[in-house]
C-alpha cells in the first residue's frame, strides 16, 4: 500500500503544439486534462511536480546513440533523409518529425523518472503524458520516440527495489516494455490489450523470456469482463509476484468511443483496475498511454488522478469545465457520435454484460 502523498508529473512542454493534421494524437489531450484539473482545483503547489528532459547520458541507458543523434538531427533541421526513415522508422506518417518533438520525448523520459522516484518516496507519481510503451532502442514505433515506462522500471531498480511489476492496460500490447526486461527475474509484465489489433504481438501464450504475462481479449470487452480478469488473473498474478513497486500504463484506448480499438470499457472499469493495483506495492507509477477520443482520454486521467490523491469527482462538471468540453473537436470521432456525458461529467456509466467463455479461457491460460 502506498503510503507517500499522489504528485502530478507534468512540464509545459506537454501543453505545446505538437502532432499536426490528421495524425491521431493531433488533439487537445493534455492542455484538456490540466485545464480540468486546474478548473475543479485539483492540482495545488504540493500536489504538482515539474519535469524536465532526460539528458542524453540517461537516454543512453536503453536507446542507442546513433538513434539519439539522427532524432536530434531531424528534429533540429526539419529533414530526414530515406536511409533514417527506413532505419529509424522517423519521418513517416506514424512518427512525424516537428520543432520540439526531441525535447518533447526526454520530458516525458525524464517525467517517468519523476513519477519512479515519487514511488521511491512510497508515493504514487502520475504522469499521464508518459506510456510511450512501444519505442525501441534503435528505431521510433506507434507514436513512441522514447520508451519512458522502460526509465520508469529502471529508476526503481536502482532505487533497490527487488519486483517490480509492469501492468499495461492500453488497448495495445505493451511490447516494448515486454522485450526489454525479456529475461530479467526482477520484473514482470502484464499486459491486457484487444487481440489481433497492432504491433500483433502479446498472443495468450507468449511469456516474453519466462516473466511476461499476455491477456488478448475480443472486441466488445465490457466491464464486468474487466473486473473477472482483475480479480481472476491479473491480481491472482500480482499477489504471487508480490510487487514491491508497480508501473501501471493506463491508456485510454481502451474506453468504448475511441476510434483506435474496439474495446467497450467505462472509464470506471479502468480506475477501479489502477486503484486496486496501487494498493499491491508500497509505491507506484502511473503513466497514460494511447487514447485518441479527447473527451474520453481527458476524462479517464482527470477522473483517475482525483482517485489516486483523495480527491471527490463531483457528479456533474462546472458550466466552466463543460465548455472546456465541448470546444473539442476530434477528426475520428464524427460529431453525433459525441455522448452527452461527454461533455456533463467525468463519470461514465457502466458498460456491463455477460463474461463471454473465451474471457474464462483466458483467466485459466494465464495462471497455469
Amino acid at each position: 500500500m502506498c503510503t507517500g502523498m499522489a504528485q502530478f508529473v507534468t512540464s509545459p512542454v506537454f501543453q505545446e503544439t505538437a502532432w499536426r493534421g490528421n495524425h491521431p494524437l493531433a488533439i487537445m489531450r493534455q492542455n484538456t486534462l490540466l485545464t480540468l484539473c486546474d478548473l475543479l482545483g485539483w492540482l495545488p503547489e504540493p500536489l504538482r511536480r515539474l519535469t524536465g528532459p532526460a539528458p542524453r547520458q540517461t537516454l543512453l541507458r536503453f536507446h542507442t546513440a546513433d538513434y539519439l543523434d539522427a532524432l536530434r538531427s531531424c528534429c533540429e533541421t526539419g529533414r530526414v533523409s530515406p536511409g533514417q526513415r527506413q532505419r529509424y522508422n522517423i519521418g513517416t506518417m506514424e512518427n512525424p518529425v516537428f520543432a520540439g518533438l526531441y525535447r518533447r520525448a526526454a520530458t516525458t523520459v525524464g517525467g517517468a523518472i519523476a513519477a519512479a522516484q515519487i514511488a521511491l518516496e512510497g508515493g504514487i507519481g502520475f504522469h499521464p503524458a508518459g506510456g510511450t510503451h512501444h519505442g525501441r532502442p534503435d528505431r521510433a514505433s506507434g507514436f513512441c520516440y522514447f520508451n519512458d515506462p522502460v526509465f520508469a522500471i529502471l529508476t526503481l531498480l536502482d532505487g533497490g527495489k527487488e519486483r517490480v511489476l509492469y501492468v499495461d492496460l492500453d488497448a495495445h500490447h505493451g511490447d516494448g516494455v515486454q522485450d526489454a526486461f525479456a529475461g530479467e527475474p526482477r520484473v514482470m509484465t502484464i499486459s491486457l490489450h484487444e487481440q489481433n489489433r497492432w504491433p500483433h504481438s502479446g498472443a495468450l501464450d507468449d511469456r516474453g523470456g519466462g516473466n511476461a504475462r499476455n491477456l488478448p481479449v475480443p472486441a466488445g470487452f465490457n466491464d464486468s469482463e474487466c473486473a473477472f480478469l482483475l480479480h481472476e488473473a491479473v491480481l491472482p498474478l500480482a499477489t504471487a509476484f508480490a510487487p514491491d513497486a508497480l508501473v501501471i500504463t493506463c491508456g485510454a484506448d481502451a474506453l468504448a468511443g475511441d476510434p483506435l480499438s474496439h474495446l467497450e470499457l467505462s472509464n470506471h472499469a479502468l480506475r477501479q483496475a489502477v486503484l486496486a493495483l496501487a494498493r499491491l506495492a508500497p509505491g507506484a507509477v502511473v503513466l497514460g498511454g494511447g487514447g485518441y477520443n479527447p473527451w474520453t482520454t481527458a476524462r479517464l486521467w482527470a477522473a483517475l488522478w482525483a482517485d489516486l490523491s483523495g480527491q471527490a469527482v463531483p457528479p456533474a462538471l462546472p458550466h466552466a469545465a463543460q465548455d472546456v468540453l465541448g470546444a473539442l473537436h476530434c477528426d475520428l470521432v464524427d460529431e453525433d457520435e459525441v455522448e452527452p456525458h461527454w461533455l456533463a461529467s467525468l463519470e461514465d456509466p457502466p458498460n456491463t454484460g455477460p463474461v463471454r467463455e473465451s474471457i474464462k479461457a483466458i483467466a485459466r491460460a494465464v495462471l497455469c
